[in-house]
C-alpha cells in the first residue's frame, strides 16, 4: 500500500507552481512509486495565487499566512518556495512542527541563515531536501558515472558558469531578487549556487578560492503590485537601488588537487540560461549546457591510448537514468520541469522510506560554506580557505 504524503507549498510563484505541477505528474510517470502525493494546502499572500492553487492545481485549500500551513497537523511535507529571506523562519518553524522539509536553494538568503537551518534539522527525524535540480538531469548523472568510473582519468580542471539574461534589461523591475532584504545575496545565492553545487557533486569538495563581484545595473524601476523580475518598467518610472550583486566569479582549488574557475551573471547579453560545465581529465573530457540539456559533448582516449580527433555528441535517451519515464528511445527531448519532477520524485521517495536524502540541508551548507569564503575573498582580495560554517 502506498503511503499518502500531504504536501504544503509555501509561496506560489514560478517555482511553487513548477513543484505543484510536478507532484501532480508523479503518479502517471512513476507507477512503481511507494507514495501518493496529495496537494493539501498552499500558502501565498496574493489572493489570486491562492485561488489558482485550489481551482487550477487541485490544492484542498489556500491560506494567506504560511504559519497556518506549516502548523497544520495533517501536513507531512512542507515545500518552501518563498523568497530567500523567508527560508529560515519557514524552515525552522516547519522542522519544529515535526514536518519533512524541502526548500528551494540556497536555503537562506545568507550563509549564516543556511547554517542555522541545517543545525535545526540535525537531531530531528525530518528528511530534508534542497532544490539543486540540475543534479538530476539524465546526462549529468551519466557524466557523474563517467567521472566516478575513471573513464576521464584523473580530473585536472573544471569550468563552471551560469550566464542568464534575466537581469540584463535595465528596465527590469526591482523585484525581491535584486534586494538584500528580499533575496539576501544576488547571483552568488541565486545561480552560482547551482554552478558550484554541481561541481562539488561531480568533482568533490573545494579547499580554497579567490573571488570577485560587481553590480552592473545599479538602479531599476520600482515594481508594481505583483510584479516579478521578468516584468518591465518604462523610462521615467521611479527607480530604486539594486543592493546585491549582478556578477560573481572565482578560481578554486578542489580537495583532490583539481583546479576550477566559475563565472555567473544575470546582467550579461546573449546567453539565455547557460548553466554549463566542462570537466577535463587525463583520459578525456566532457561538457554540458542547460540550453542544450539533451546533448553532451564527450572526448575519450581509446583503450590503446590513441586520442580521436574531436568530440562525440551524446544525445539523451531512455538508456540514461530517469529519461525513459518521460519519453522512449534516443534523442527525444525532456525539459526543465521534467528535472523538477525527477527531483521531487526522488525526494518524496526518501521521505516515504524514511532515509536520508541527497542533496539535503547538509549539502546546502556545503555550498554556503564556499559562498561565505567567496564573500571573504571579495573583501580581502586574497585566496581564502573554505571553512565549514556552523550555527
Amino acid at each position: 500500500m502506498k503511503k499518502t504524503l500531504n504536501i504544503a507549498t509555501i509561496g506560489f510563484g514560478w517555482m511553487g507552481q513548477a513543484h505543484s505541477r510536478s507532484y501532480r505528474r508523479i503518479p502517471s510517470l512513476f507507477p512503481d512509486r511507494t507514495f501518493e502525493p496529495r496537494l493539501l494546502v498552499c500558502a501565498d499572500n496574493v489572493a489570486a495565487r491562492r485561488e489558482s492553487a485550489v481551482n487550477d492545481f487541485g490544492y484542498a485549500r489556500g491560506v494567506e499566512n504560511w504559519e497556518d500551513a506549516v502548523n497544520d497537523p495533517e501536513v507531512d511535507v512542507v515545500s518552501v518556495c518563498a523568497p530567500n529571506m523567508l527560508h529560515e523562519p519557514v524552515c525552522t518553524a516547519a522542522l519544529a512542527a515535526g514536518k519533512h522539509v524541502f526548500c528551494e536553494k540556497p536555503v537562506g538568503g545568507t550563509p549564516p541563515q543556511t547554517a542555522r537551518v541545517a543545525a535545526a534539522a540535525r537531531g530531528t527525524s525530518a528528511v530534508t531536501g534542497v532544490g539543486y535540480n540540475y543534479r538530476w538531469a539524465p546526462l549529468v548523472l551519466h557524466a557523474k558515472a563517467l567521472i566516478d568510473s575513471g573513464r576521464l582519468g584523473t580530473i585536472t580542471n573544471y569550468r563552471g558558469r551560469f550566464f542568464s539574461m534575466y537581469g540584463a534589461d535595465p528596465m527590469g523591475l526591482l523585484s525581491w531578487r535584486f534586494l538584500v532584504d528580499g533575496a539576501g545575496y544576488g547571483v552568488s545565492s541565486d545561480i552560482m549556487s547551482h554552478a558550484i553545487d554541481l561541481a562539488m557533486f561531480l568533482i568533490g569538495p573545494i579547499d580554497s578560492l579567490t573571488g570577485t563581484s560587481e553590480i552592473f545595473i545599479k538602479q531599476r524601476p520600482l515594481p508594481k503590485a505583483g510584479g516579478t523580475h521578468y516584468d518591465r518598467g518604462q523610462p521615467g518610472d521611479p527607480t530604486g537601488a539594486v543592493t546585491n550583486e549582478d556578477y560573481s566569479a572565482c578560481m578554486v582549488k578542489f580537495a583532490n588537487g583539481a583546479r576550477g574557475a566559475f563565472e555567473t551573471s544575470r546582467a550579461i547579453m546573449g546567453p539565455e540560461s547557460q548553466m554549463a560545465f566542462e570537466v577535463y581529465g587525463t583520459k578525456g573530457s566532457l561538457s554540458w549546457n542547460l540550453e542544450t540539456m539533451n546533448e553532451m559533448q564527450v572526448f575519450l582516449v581509446d583503450d590503446d591510448g590513441e586520442a580521436p580527433r574531436g568530440y562525440t555528441t551524446v544525445r539523451a535517451g531512455d538508456r540514461y537514468p530517469f529519461h525513459g519515464h518521460f519519453v522512449p528511445g534516443d534523442a527525444n527531448s525532456i525539459g526543465f520541469e521534467d528535472l523538477v519532477t525527477i527531483e521531487d520524485y526522488a525526494y518524496l521517495s526518501s521521505v516515504a522510506a524514511g532515509t536520508r536524502h541527497v542533496p539535503s540541508f547538509e549539502e546546502a551548507l556545503d555550498y554556503v560554506s564556499v559562498q561565505d569564503t567567496w564573500l571573504r575573498s571579495c573583501e580581502s582580495g586574497r585566496w581564502e580557505s573554505v571553512r565549514r560554517l556552523e550555527a
